[in-house]
């Protein structure tokens, strides 16, 4: 039977590389199709992908979470009244409803406004946000606390685009915002968290005026170096007073555990 396979299934010769990426490369070929096992696999991540798209973001078990861990929290909600809404208008995604803009308000009031308010929102993938953002958390709450941050509440957004952070941040009067959101699924990262960084938020707001870290998850960019690259991009924004695009993240790459800088995978080991 192998001998069969082997005589159907065309071997790609770049079949080597594929231990060093997740990415469809290298499947092979029947004739001028797939074969089957690379067609199965990519209908499962296909699936897998758009299961996280759909999934809702457990607010209650995440609070317990955050809570257990002594985090003040809270959960609001977007102008998106459900899912459905959510994927059709992201403009509804990206403003708190009334209630929660209510609850914000009077949460701010009478309170000495923090350097730096955090959010958490399901995004596109409530699956990156519930496997990720407590590690996360973990791994950059020693390094705020030494550097003397002064964070507000961690404010969970549920239904949430990007821009919502914004509004939080306005409203809490934070002098930035750090919003953590599940990021659009791939076809091999359907768990990827992405940071968005922003000073001094207010409504109306676009992508230019932030900085985004991307791909958050093992898998991915590790939490060590996430945490690395965001402390160094809050602290020159907050030195410079400025973030987005005339922000650059110039921060010292890591100590790494893989390849050393001077060998290139594509060339083989020395």
């Amino acid at each position: 039977m192998s001998n069969d396979r082997e005589a159907i299934v065309v071997a790609n010769p770049w079949g080597q590389l594929r231990q060093h990426t997740p990415a469809r490369i290298a499947l092979g070929r029947s004739g001028i199709s797939l074969p089957t096992g690379p067609h199965l696999e990519f209908q499962l991540a296909h699936a897998r992908a758009r299961n996280a798209v759909h999934l809702e973001l457990d607010a209650n078990k995440l609070m317990e979470g955050l809570t257990a861990r002594g985090y003040d929290a809270l959960v609001v909600h977007s102008a998106a009244e459900n899912r459905p809404v959510y994927l059709q208008r992201p403009d509804k995604g990206r403003r708190l409803d009334a209630a929660s803009r209510a609850t914000l308000e009077a949460r701010a009031a009478g309170v000495e406004p923090a350097d730096v308010v955090f959010v958490v929102g399901d995004g596109l993938s409530a699956l990156a946000i519930e496997e990720n953002v407590l590690p996360f958390l973990d791994a950059i709450k020693p390094s705020l606390a030494a550097d003397g941050w002064k964070t507000g509440p961690i404010v969970v957004v549920q239904q949430a685009r990007v821009a919502v952070g914004d509004e939080v941040g306005e409203v809490l009067k934070a002098k930035m915002v750090v919003v953590l959101i599940g990021e659009r699924p791939g076809l091999s990262s359907p768990d990827s968290m992405g940071i968005y960084m922003t000073l001094d938020p207010r409504t109306g707001m676009t992508d230019e005026s932030r900085n985004c870290i991307s791909n958050v998850r093992p898998e991915g960019m590790s939490y060590a170096v996430a945490v690395h690259k965001l402390l160094y991009l809050m602290t020159e924004a907050k030195k410079r007073g400025m973030s987005g695009v005339l922000l650059k993240d110039e921060a010292e790459t890591l100590a790494s555990n893989t390849l050393p800088a001077s060998q290139n995978f594509l060339l083989g080991a020395d």
